[in-house]
This record gives structure tokens, sequence and C-alpha cells, in this order.
């Protein structure tokens, strides 16, 4: 599967930020779907997760309360909604998919083997 990201940009602290991830491909719906983000100077980090049934979703302590992610297997499209943003959440945001992650895995880069390009979102303070 190819993923797309977009709707990154610039944003005051509190505000918020839709990010979408457009895939290819007839499996999508079969597909876990995963967003991680990378700040400069750090490694690649999990920030959500999301089941083939969105009923089952998982998130990063530190976006807890404030993203969602939500996917909709009609337009192949998975979305990260960002609420209450902060600067420590300037990064890059890497859309991931992968159809055989485990539960235990779901947080894990490496069990994910299709990426997006990403794109920036920046938080201004």
């Amino acid at each position: 599967v190819q993923l797309q990201a977009s709707g990154g940009g610039l944003v005051q602290t509190g505000g918020s930020l839709r990010l979408s991830c457009a895939a290819s491909g007839r499996t999508f719906m079969s597909y876990v779907m995963g967003w991680f983000r990378q700040a400069p100077g750090k490694e690649r980090e999990f920030v959500a997760a999301i089941k083939w049934n969105s009923r089952h979703t998982y998130y990063a302590d530190s976006v807890k309360g404030r993203f969602t992610i939500s996917r909709d297997n009609a337009k192949s499209t998975v979305y990260l909604q960002m609420n209450s943003l902060r600067p420590e959440d300037t990064a890059i945001y890497y859309c991931a998919a992968d159809p055989s992650v485990i539960q235990s895995n779901l947080a894990s880069r490496t069990a994910y083997r299709s990426w997006g390009r990403g794109t920036q979102v920046t938080v201004s303070s």
C-alpha cells in the first residue's frame, strides 16, 4: 500500500490541525494504521494507531485526550485530529500501515512496513 500524508502546517499553541493519510490499494480495510512523529534530533515516536474496525484505538500518553485517530475505509483514509497543540508537538508526522501488526507491537515503528513521506507540523509558542 502507498501512503500520502497531508494537512500539516503552522499553528499557534492551543490550536488544532487535522492530518489526513490517503492510501492506495484495495486492501486498506485490513491494515492497521498508525501515526508517528519525528522532531529534530529525536527518534521517530509513536503517536496513535487504529485497527481495521475503528473500535480499537491506541495513543501515546503524551497525546491522550488531545489527539483522535479515525479512519474511513470507504475513502481509504486515516485521520489524526490534533487539538490543544503544544510546541512540543512540533515534528514531521508520518502515517504507517501494515496488515500484520500484533497488539504488543502497535507502538513499534519496526512493525509497520509501509510509510508515507510525512507532513510538517509546527506549533508556535
